[in-house]
């Protein structure tokens, strides 16, 4: 039994060990002089009709931001060390599966593309200026499933946005 412990034991250590090494997210670090950020309302070009998104997409990566980095949120760009600017440049609702027998789309795929501009005001430099791109499926006829696929695929491209915004470090 001691030796069936003990194994247990070394078992455990060594997988706490390995994971020790593995991925962990426990904040951002930025570089010195970057303390704030300021995100303005994101713009939409998308020609789509779905600018009630822009509330929803900014909010949703202030968020990430208040929750997940030490940064200040500024509401003055004037005023803040980095700005985050976005912009919804295209949304589509397209057949992603056809109907074997009737060649009906089964599902449509929505898919957004967001683009984001970060930028260091105080370096005088853009960090990065960049196209994220999310997507969802949903059964063809079912309102709620197309607003959580939209949702799903905002939510996607915001989370690709916010990790590149804090990869760089």
């Amino acid at each position: 039994m001691l030796k069936m412990t003990r194994t247990v034991t070394l078992l455990l250590s060594m997988v706490l060990v390995l994971l020790q090494g593995c991925y962990s997210f426990s904040g951002a670090s930025f570089p010195s002089h970057i303390q704030s950020v300021s995100v303005p309302l994101f713009n939409d070009t998308s020609q789509a009709g779905i600018a009630q998104f822009r509330e929803s997409i900014t909010r949703s990566i202030i968020n990430k931001i208040e929750s997940q980095t030490s940064l200040l949120l500024e509401p003055d760009p004037a005023r803040a060390n980095t700005v985050l600017t976005g912009t919804i440049v295209s949304y589509v609702d397209e057949p992603s599966q056809l109907g074997g027998t009737t060649e009906r789309a089964v599902t449509n795929r929505i898919t957004i593309v967001i683009r984001g501009d970060f930028d260091d005001r105080v370096k005088h430099t853009r960090i990065f200026s960049q196209s994220f791109v999310g997507f969802a499926d949903y059964s063809v006829g079912n309102y709620s499933a197309q607003q959580s696929a939209i949702q799903s695929a905002l939510n996607q491209a915001v989370d690709e946005m916010f990790n590149r915004m804090i990869s760089n470090w």
